[in-house]
């Protein structure tokens, strides 16, 4: 995996993080299908990797406080393990309008980095049995390959088993 710079056709915050880090990651591009049911499903058939590896970011509010959860795409996020997680009772689901004001990001685009308003960060402890996985790279079409020891430094996630499967 080779380190990327920042470009104007790639550049997002998502990227910029990374590269400011100076993190090693790739930058996989697809062609986004508006028409696909699900942002992670056509992400993981598009680069032709394992859905297990393909990890989706969702916003959820956990006691009132936004807390970002990073999850596989062939996956369900569990609430209440989400909530447990970061010593919390109840999770819901963000209302879309406030993730994206709050990330920065457009939903099928959120990045667990480079967010404008840095959130708590849980990550599915089923990443760390990849040597690499993919999240989004901040904008629908691109992703982001990475170590998942590098995104939990990077957001200061907490590793948790999260994932409902």
């Amino acid at each position: 995996m080779a380190k990327k710079k920042q470009s104007a056709p790639a550049g997002t915050p998502a990227i910029a993080a990374l590269t400011a880090a100076g993190a090693q990651f790739s930058v996989h591009a697809y062609e986004h299908d508006p028409a696909h049911p699900s942002y992670g499903e056509e992400a993981a058939q598009a680069m032709g990797v394992a859905p297990e590896r393909v990890f989706k970011t969702l916003v959820a509010e956990v006691d009132g406080v936004l807390t970002v959860a990073v999850v596989p795409v062939s996956s369900s996020l569990d609430l209440k393990a989400l909530a447990s997680a970061v010593a919390g009772k109840r999770a819901a689901m963000a209302d879309p309008a406030l993730a994206e004001r709050t990330t920065g990001y457009v939903l099928g685009g959120i990045s667990p980095l480079g967010q404008r308003k840095r959130l708590r960060t849980v990550l599915d402890a089923s990443a760390a049995a990849h040597a690499t996985i993919c999240v989004s790279a901040g904008r629908r079409g691109l992703e982001v390959e990475l170590d998942p020891t590098t995104l939990t430094t990077l957001t200061a996630a907490t590793l948790a088993p999260v994932a409902r499967r």
